[in-house]
């Protein structure tokens, strides 16, 4: 999405960055990975479909994805690559304003350290910020137990279940009260990447 090429989101454990061409190696490597294809639902793709999907995305008006970035690791080393540790996407649908979302903590040891909760509610708020979105939609696998709790904790309700592509899809409708409590869960702010 053109709108957040030059936009970074710096939170208290982690920083939200672009998509660029000098990251698709290290993601490539990660969605080689049968568990987190698994917990992603995603197919494999060649090196060449991810740099084709990684411009793809810098286009399209209707994808919107941050890299996440452990803040610590990067303030120590200054190494993007080093750095990073997965990804936060948005599908939006401009017409009904509402958008699905996804967080991938690729890197096992930056697991269980809230770094997927802070880069989810940041990422919420950009797409209520910047995008218009008024609701907000996750679909989860039946086996994918970490996640669940994760949304369920942050007030998305249950709505469906497809035995077909084993996936619970939750919603998160904004309200008031919904909005107040985002901002009284993360402290960010928005600067100009890089």
């Amino acid at each position: 999405m053109k709108l957040n090429e030059k936009l970074k989101i710096v939170g208290q454990g982690v920083i939200l960055i672009p998509y660029e061409e000098k990251h698709v190696e290290k993601y490539h490597k990660w969605m080689s990975n049968k568990e987190l294809q698994e917990l992603t639902a995603s197919e494999p793709l060649t090196l060449e479909q991810e740099y084709e999907m990684q411009r793809s995305w810098r286009i399209d008006d209707d994808k919107c994805t941050f890299l996440i970035l452990d803040k610590e690791k990067y303030e120590t080393t200054g190494d993007e690559i080093e750095s990073l540790i997965g990804d936060t996407n948005l599908f939006v649908d401009h017409e009904s304003q509402s958008a699905e979302t996804e967080i991938m903590i690729a890197e096992s040891d930056a697991r269980r350290k809230k770094f997927g909760w802070e880069a989810m509610l940041m990422m919420i708020k950009f797409g209520i910020s910047y995008l218009n979105c008024g609701s907000f939609v996750a679909k989860i696998g039946f086996s994918n137990d970490k996640s669940q709790r994760m949304f369920e904790k942050m007030q998305f309700k249950e709505i469906s279940r497809s035995e077909i592509f084993k996936e619970i899809t939750y919603e998160r409708v904004c309200t008031k009260d919904w909005l107040d409590w985002l901002d009284s869960n993360i402290e960010y702010m928005i600067g100009t990447y890089p």
